[in-house]
């Protein structure tokens, strides 16, 4: 049994009230995700030792690691026709599905774009012959859909933009100070130094969020990852591995390369020593190459043990992904020590229960309970997002 406090499912209630999409279409939103312990290495604050750690200890030997991609996640609901949708979800002149985001909004503002890229994703699960392998003629799928600047405009302009343009401006200013004080006076050299670093920081700072973001002149200039096959007529895929998951997906991208993206990954086995070093270095070089990071997963979809449910997935960022999230100087030793002092109980509690709520909503919906029920669940992990958790995780 989930619990879920009052006030959370009023402001929950009122979010999806004003903001959100037909609710029709609202059978599943994501979970959040925990990141993994604090790195015990002086220059990170996540690395994936500690995720490979907490499975180990869970007595899992075996993960999978996927590359983090850095866009915005969205739910892609995708039927054959819209004579599908009206008998699937009941909803008439809306396209051939829909595209939302974790908060159960359009994602896109314009209609006509959010059916262009369905219908090259339609004729892409038809060539492929996912419809007919399945037996279904509509399908769920958790994604991730880039450029993040697609959706996260204002946020780059007003959050981190603004703050790389500032600190870029002020310390030009400073730097021509500091060097004429560093010519009259030997004293000046040190501070000199210390803002030197700062600016390389600040520098830092601003190549991380700027390489996330591109042009969108076209459709083709969009990048749809799915990395999740949630649901179909009659089935939650819950039963299947995500070495199964991503093996599907990738039959479906290489029908139309331009727009899917099939996400890389790695199976890696625990009691391996090479096996660990070869995803460790992995991460290194994406992470060294500018990407997000990876998420480790459990082999199997869902993984139980005497204390209950494990975390289906912990992420590992990148060095300089978490820059954009703690700021130009996290990386500074006073800064690195007090960040790793965080906790992830609040965190990775939320995790699983947003986890199972959305797993329960599929699989009602799928049984074809009524939407009520199905919303039980959807509704709750909406309220859940409403608990005052550190967002930086």
């Amino acid at each position: 049994n989930v619990t879920i406090r009052e006030e959370n499912s009023i402001a929950a209630l009122e979010v999806m009230s004003r903001f959100a999409i037909n609710p029709k279409w609202l059978i599943y939103l994501p979970p959040t995700m925990s990141p993994s312990k604090t790195s015990i290495l002086d220059e990170y604050l996540e690395f994936p030792t500690e995720a490979f750690d907490y499975y180990r200890a869970a007595g899992i030997n075996k993960v999978v690691c996927q590359e983090k991609h850095m866009g915005s996640r969205a739910v892609v609901i995708v039927g054959k026709n819209e004579e599908v949708i009206s008998r699937v979800f009941g909803i008439k002149d809306e396209g051939i599905g829909t595209i939302y985001t974790r908060t159960g909004r359009a994602f896109f503002n314009e209609k006509e774009t959010e059916q262009a890229l369905l219908h090259r994703l339609n004729i892409a699960l038809t060539d492929s012959g996912f419809y007919d392998t399945f037996e279904t003629d509509w399908v769920c799928l958790d994604t991730e859909l880039m450029p993040w600047s697609a959706k996260a405009q204002a946020l780059l302009q007003s959050q981190y933009a603004a703050v790389g343009t500032a600190a870029t401006n002020a310390l030009v200013d400073v730097m021509d100070a500091l060097r004429q004080l560093a010519e009259r006076d030997p004293r000046g050299k040190e501070l000199l130094e210390s803002y030197a670093e700062r600016q390389k920081e600040v520098n830092q700072f601003t190549k991380a969020y700027q390489q996330y973001c591109w042009p969108v002149n076209s459709l083709d200039d969009y990048k749809l990852a799915p990395f999740h096959i949630l649901a179909a007529e009659g089935k939650v895929f819950t039963s299947e591995n995500h070495e199964w998951h991503m093996e599907q997906i990738a039959k479906i991208c290489a029908t139309d390369p331009a727009v899917l993206l099939a996400t890389p990954y790695r199976i890696v086995d625990l009691d391996n020593e090479a096996s660990i070093k070869e995803a460790t270095d992995w991460w290194l070089s994406l992470t060294g190459d500018g990407g997000e990071g990876m998420v480790v997963k459990s082999y199997n979809f869902i993984e139980k043990n005497s204390k209950g449910l494990i975390q289906p997935a912990v992420k590992i960022r990148g060095k300089e992904y978490l820059r954009i999230i703690y700021g130009p100087e996290y990386t500074a030793e006073e800064n690195l020590v007090r960040l790793k002092l965080r906790g992830l109980n609040a965190k990775r509690g939320l995790a699983l229960r947003e986890f199972a709520l959305g797993m329960e909503g599929l699989q009602r919906f799928t049984d074809k309970e009524p939407l009520r029920r199905v919303h039980q669940c959807v509704f709750g992990v909406l309220a859940m997002e409403s608990e005052p958790v550190d967002p930086r995780l």
